[in-house]
């Protein structure tokens, strides 16, 4: 038996085995996936809870001294914006 008929031989053997090590990896992964999502009555399961009416401050708005910075922000608006543009010096 040449190398290149054992070779033909073990092909199908070696891509089956890799076919089904990703296709259970998949699996393990999709189902954490359904895991996270919520269900009805898994709401005392999060400890985070409901976050309605918190406050985030995002990183970047931080200084050095991790207070909230008092610079002016960049900010982008695409066309089709309804809102009334913000002037700089508007107190609203």
């Amino acid at each position: 038996m040449s190398s290149s008929d054992l070779f033909a031989k073990l092909l199908p053997l070696v891509y089956g085995g890799c076919f089904l090590a990703l296709l259970w990896q998949a699996f393990q992964i999709m189902g954490r996936g359904y895991g996270a999502v919520p269900r009805p009555g898994d709401a005392n399961r999060t400890p985070s809870g409901d976050r309605t009416g918190r406050l985030t401050i995002h990183p970047e708005l931080l200084d050095a001294d991790g207070q909230i910075t008092n610079d002016d922000l960049l900010t982008v608006r695409f066309s089709g914006d309804n809102e009334q543009p913000a002037l700089p010096n508007d107190p609203n």
